[in-house]
């Protein structure tokens, strides 16, 4: 798992509060197994017509929203149900962490175990960030989680809260099986010591 450690890059708003699991990454697309090639598919019936055309409507569709990496979202975001494909998807297209002012518990728990970062900031410091995102050119924020800082160049700072263990495995890029890994020496002398019983017959 890639580590999170210090981000800047170009922020996306996306002005709308409750954004669902099923608008992330609509029912239809959940076939595959891999966790890559869910990004074509993001938002896809905002992004989409029925005939399949881009809708010049939607932000992520705008060209100075392009190669945005940092997205700026109401409140709510990623709510509806459980599916890890939603951050799968956000992770595909670019995008290394979601700013909000509250989130899903499931849909950020998920986000963890995939290294991707939510940032909960107050309301009204969700405001300042997604008006400039709308008003400024190439708007870009720098999202530090060594300091659990956002700051941008135009004198914006703000911190924000994340839980110890989840922040320590974000900076080591460790998911699950990397904190199991952690231990493999051990694990390793308890198996000299406790061979499977029909081992040797295998």
């Amino acid at each position: 798992m890639k580590p999170f450690t210090v981000h800047r890059g170009r922020v996306a708003p996306l002005d709308r509060v409750n954004v669902d699991t099923d608008q992330i990454i609509p029912k239809q697309f959940l076939k595959r197994i891999e966790k890559t090639g869910f990004g074509q598919f993001l938002f896809n019936d905002w992004r989409f017509s029925n005939e399949g055309k881009k809708n010049p409507e939607f932000v992520l569709n705008e060209p100075r929203y392009e190669g945005a990496t940092l997205l700026v979202a109401g409140k709510n975001f990623g709510c509806g149900s459980s599916r890890e494909h939603a951050v799968w998807a956000l992770a595909d297209f670019g995008f290394r962490a979601v700013i909000s002012s509250s989130f899903a518990d499931i849909f950020s728990n998920n986000s963890t175990k995939n290294g991707f970062l939510t940032v909960v900031l107050r309301e009204e410091e969700v405001a300042i960030l997604m008006k400039r995102a709308f008003e400024i050119d190439d708007y870009q924020i720098t999202v530090d989680l060594e300091k659990c800082e956002v700051r941008d160049d135009q004198g914006f700072r703000a911190n924000f809260a994340i839980d110890s263990f989840v922040r320590h495995c974000l900076l080591n890029g460790l998911d699950d099986i990397g904190l199991t890994l952690q231990h493999a020496a051990e694990i390793d002398e308890f198996e000299r010591l406790h061979p499977m019983p029909f081992a040797s017959q295998a």
